[in-house]
């Protein structure tokens, strides 16, 4: 298991728990005392360290290896996943896979970012950065889910649009801005959910929605921290002092009210649980789905347009 650099301490409280159960089972000396008072006190330090955790922090915990992804959260909240290829144009992207599934027996359009965990899966889904035949594939499932009344549900995590000069040449950002301009006009409930990374209009391009959701440690941001501080510092080790201006966290976001709603994750992160990291993120899909049932397709146009038209605050002089 991957261990980031301020969980070490838990790992050496951990060792010592271990040495002790061994001790106690080589010797048959009763440490259970011990052993008890220990496993309180890093339960007791362990809590309180994720829950104070600096932004920086998250960020390294949103960009954890063993995080669940798309795929994983597909097999462990859906009845069924009926994956739809292609943007009709001759490409599939794996950046971005959707399809049909049914969630608590209701049936949703489920479209996201896919991820790989190991370098063979990476280059697969191109490190979860969508080209311009992803966005369009996500387009046309959006529209296949309006034409058939259905919910939209995504899942994001990407560090960004792929920003290599065949994405660009092919129309990288009219693809984004198309995505953008549809959604807004989509006459479905739709609801984007922040599950690791949200990197620019990479993220947005699938996340204009009438609720927006972020797990717990996950972070959403117009520009990566390390290159806003390559930008205003010419120095991307500087990315901490960015990422803490940046407000990227899904507490900063919820407190701006760029972000609805915060879904809790398993203390240590997403990827310490994935049952109960699945079970949490199952339950806000579908209260979130109960709260615009009966709205109609005028009503949840204008909720999505006056939910953003509402975000960012201006001084006049």
């Amino acid at each position: 298991m991957v261990v980031l650099e301020f969980e070490k301490p838990l790992v050496e409280i951990q060792k010592k728990i271990d040495e002790l159960k061994k001790i106690s089972s080589e010797s048959g000396m009763d440490l259970n005392k011990e052993i008890e008072t220990f496993e309180k006190q890093a339960n007791d330090y362990k809590k309180e360290l994720y829950e104070n955790l600096k932004p920086f922090q998250k960020l390294q915990i949103a960009r954890h290896q063993e995080r669940p992804n798309f795929l994983d959260y597909t097999k462990l909240i859906c009845e069924d996943f009926i994956e739809l290829h292609g943007d009709r144009e001759g490409t599939d992207d794996r950046a971005i896979i959707g399809g049909l599934a049914k969630i608590d027996g209701k049936t949703v359009m489920l479209i996201g970012t896919q991820k790989g965990k190991s370098t063979k899966e990476n280059l697969e889904y191109n490190f979860g950065m969508p080209q311009p035949q992803g966005y369009r594939k996500a387009l046309r499932l959006f529209r296949h889910a309006n034409k058939f009344h259905m919910p939209i549900v995504t899942l994001i995590d990407t560090p960004g649009a792929y920003p290599g000069i065949n994405a660009e040449e092919t129309g990288q950002g009219g693809a984004i801005a198309m995505n953008l301009r549809e959604m807004a006009k989509l006459g479905v409930p739709s609801i984007a959910i922040i599950t690791g990374e949200g990197c620019s209009g990479g993220a947005l391009g699938l996340a204009v929605s009438n609720k927006v959701m972020m797990l717990e440690h996950a972070y959403y941001t117009v520009i990566s921290p390390e290159g806003c501080a390559s930008i205003l510092w010419r120095d991307a080790s500087k990315y901490p002092d960015a990422a803490e201006a940046l407000k990227i966290t899904a507490h900063d976001l919820t407190e701006l009210g760029i972000v609805d709603e915060i879904i809790k994750e398993p203390v240590g992160g997403a990827h310490t649980c994935y049952s109960e990291m699945s079970e949490n993120l199952k339950n806000a899909i579908v209260k979130s789905l109960k709260e615009f049932e009966g709205m109609s397709a005028e009503e949840l146009r204008t909720q999505r347009y006056n939910k953003f038209r509402a975000m960012g605050k201006f001084i006049e002089q």
